[in-house]
């Protein structure tokens, strides 16, 4: 059996289209579907204004709207395009909007979850396992651990703490329920795996840091699966080994073809 893993693919079909899809039995994503162009530069450059104490972007319902849109429209194409390969197992990124909740009435946009299930061979596998013909697979949604917080220091730093422990402890209750699987799908890096913010567009006050959870590393060093999939960190695309563990941070669109 071939699973073939991909990197977020941010919207880009051009490069989907390269990677080889020849009897693949099934295509796994490590989350952010959709292109984000608009959301990124406005989010990195309200973290510098927030640093000078300016003010940040007015935050209007025509520019959610734009970003939504953006988002939205980018990742049903992703899904639509690889779903004619393969069934599809993915996670939600940091990208995707309103991936755990229905959004506010006043957010103009369609909900991606529901428009999603109308898409045959495509399944959200967000904390849960599935069982693939006796590969199990277990995917992690996104989630900021403590750690990062506590080495990046955003704005809010005690509100966001305080998130990022709710967060980070739901994690950790997931993994535990995940005990031994075949493949962790998850978004981030390991901690110092994969993980440093090199990229030129990233606030400067980032750079040369560590963006890996700490919550995943242990996981993977006590669990060892087979395979570890992830994103996020698109300058860390690479490989290398925790223990027995195959980790793969897989960039954008980047891919790994594993045969089981």
């Amino acid at each position: 059996m071939k699973i073939l893993a991909i990197g977020d693919p941010h919207g880009n079909i051009a490069k989907l289209k390269k990677i080889p899809k020849n009897k693949i039995d099934l295509i796994l994503i490590t989350g952010d579907l959709g292109k984000a162009d608009l959301a990124r530069k406005i989010a990195f450059e309200n973290v510098e204004r927030r640093r000078r104490n300016l003010p940040e972007l007015e935050d209007t319902p025509e520019l959610e709207y734009k970003i939504d849109m953006e988002i939205y429209k980018s990742s049903i194409n992703v899904l639509k395009y690889l779903s004619k390969f393969a069934p599809i197992y993915f996670i939600y990124g940091n990208v995707e909007p309103y991936a755990g909740e229905r959004p506010d009435k006043n957010r103009k946009a369609p909900w991606l979850p529901h428009e999603i299930k109308k898409i045959k061979n495509i399944k959200a596998i967000n904390n849960k396992i599935i069982n693939f013909k006796g590969i199990r697979i277990g995917g992690l949604e996104f989630f900021v651990d403590t750690n990062w917080i506590r080495d990046f220091k955003p704005s809010d730093y005690k509100e966001k703490l305080a998130k990022a422990k709710k967060q980070t402890e739901k994690a950790q209750r997931v993994l535990k329920l995940f005990g031994k699987i075949d493949i962790l799908l998850h978004h981030q890096p390991p901690y110092k795996t994969l993980d440093k913010v090199t990229a030129k567009f990233a606030p400067k006050h980032w750079r040369g840091k560590n963006a890996g959870s700490k919550t995943i590393l242990k996981y993977i060093k006590n669990k060892q699966p087979k395979y570890s999939f992830c994103g996020h960190i698109h300058e860390g695309e690479g490989f290398k080994k925790i223990g027995k563990t195959e980790v793969y941070n897989l960039g954008v669109c980047g891919y790994k073809i594993v045969e089981l």
